[in-house]
C-alpha cells in the first residue's frame, strides 16, 4: 500500500514521469494518485516543472583534466578497458570480412575465364563464317 510520504519521496526522486518510477511500485504510485489528487497534483505539477527545466538545461561536456583524472583513478583501482571483451567479436568481423573479399575475388576470376572461353568460341564461329563469305563455295569451284 503506498502512503503518502513514500509517494512523494517517489516523485522527489524520480520527478513526474511514471514511466522513470520503479517498476514494483509504479502502479501503486499511480492507484495513489488517482484516489489523492489533491496530494498527487501540487507534487506532480511541481516536480514537472523542475523536470522541464533539467531537459531544458545545457550538458556541461567533462574537461579533459577531469576525463584524465577519471582514467587515472580507475587504473589505480585495478579496472582496465573492456576491449578484451570484444576481441572475439573483431577477429570474427575480420574472417567473415575476409570470406567476403575471398569469395568477390573467386567469382570475378570465374567470370573473367568464362567469358574469355565463350568469347572466344563466338569469335571462331564468327570467323568461320565470315569466311565462308568471302570464300569460293565448292560447287562454283568443282563446277
Amino acid at each position: 500500500m503506498m502512503t503518502a510520504e513514500r509517494f512523494l519521496a517517489l516523485v522527489d526522486a524520480w520527478g513526474a514521469d511514471a514511466r522513470r518510477w520503479p517498476a514494483d511500485e509504479r502502479a501503486a504510485a499511480e492507484a495513489f494518485a488517482a484516489v489523492r489528487p489533491e496530494l498527487a497534483g501540487p507534487a506532480l505539477a511541481e516536480a514537472e516543472a523542475l523536470d522541464a527545466l533539467l531537459h531544458a538545461s545545457p550538458v556541461a561536456a567533462p574537461s579533459a583534466s577531469l576525463r584524465d583524472q577519471v582514467i587515472a583513478s580507475a587504473a589505480e583501482a585495478g579496472l582496465r578497458a573492456r576491449r578484451q571483451g570484444r576481441l572475439w567479436l573483431n577477429r570474427l568481423g575480420l574472417a567473415l570480412g575476409a570470406g567476403w573479399a575471398a569469395a568477390a575475388c573467386a567469382g570475378v576470376v570465374a567470370g573473367v575465364l568464362l567469358t574469355g572461353q565463350l568469347t572466344a568460341a563466338a569469335e571462331a564461329d564468327a570467323l568461320l563464317y565470315q569466311a565462308s563469305l568471302l570464300a569460293f563455295d565448292d560447287t562454283e569451284v568443282l563446277g
